[in-house]
């Protein structure tokens, strides 16, 4: 597809979506998670300070106009939708097909229509619409997503936390 272009997606069960710029494939293979964002575009936000200095950001921050498209970086099922006032907002956990990584999608400003718990997405299906709930500022819409590396056994909210910048950058950290 062009950059500018619509694409009707529909998947089978599912409402029609459109997409309105293409999936992007970052160097290892993970769909830049907003639609239309380029890798140029990304910038290194993991470990910056918030809270006041209180807490390390373990994600990266991609921002985009509220309402645009939020994608599934790497195909999995979607292990948790959940609502954080205080933190994440409007979220969805998306966990690897192996069970081995979860994909963290916050401050969204709705999901996908029929977005449910329990559904297998594949690499670049539509999760949701980036957004400014939770406790991000509203003059900053943005996605706040996060990978971690998951241990057999954890749940949803647990795992270790890696820096999604240079897998989807193809850069190295900046620190």
């Amino acid at each position: 597809m062009v950059a500018g272009e619509k694409e009707l997606v529909d998947r089978t069960g599912a409402p029609p979506v459109v997409v309105a710029e293409a999936v992007v494939v970052g160097p290892a293979g993970l769909a830049i998670p907003v639609a239309g964002v380029k890798p140029a575009q990304l910038v290194d936000t993991y470990t910056q300070a918030r809270a006041g200095g209180a807490r390390s950001h373990d994600a990266i921050d991609i921002m985009a106009a509220t309402g645009t498209p939020v994608v599934a970086a790497a195909p999995g099922k979607v292990e948790k939708l959940f609502f954080s006032d205080g933190g994440g907002g409007i979220t969805a956990y998306v966990r690897s097909e192996d069970g081995r990584w979860s994909y963290y999608y916050a401050h969204l400003s709705a999901y996908a229509p029929g977005l449910h718990e329990g559904q297998q997405v594949r690499r670049g299906d539509p999760v949701g619409y980036v957004g400014a709930t939770g406790n991000a500022n509203p003059a900053g819409p943005h996605l706040h997503f996060a990978i971690n590396r998951m241990n057999p056994g954890e749940k949803w909210w647990q795992g270790t936390a890696i820096n999604p910048y240079p897998l989807l950058a193809g850069k190295p950290v900046s620190r």
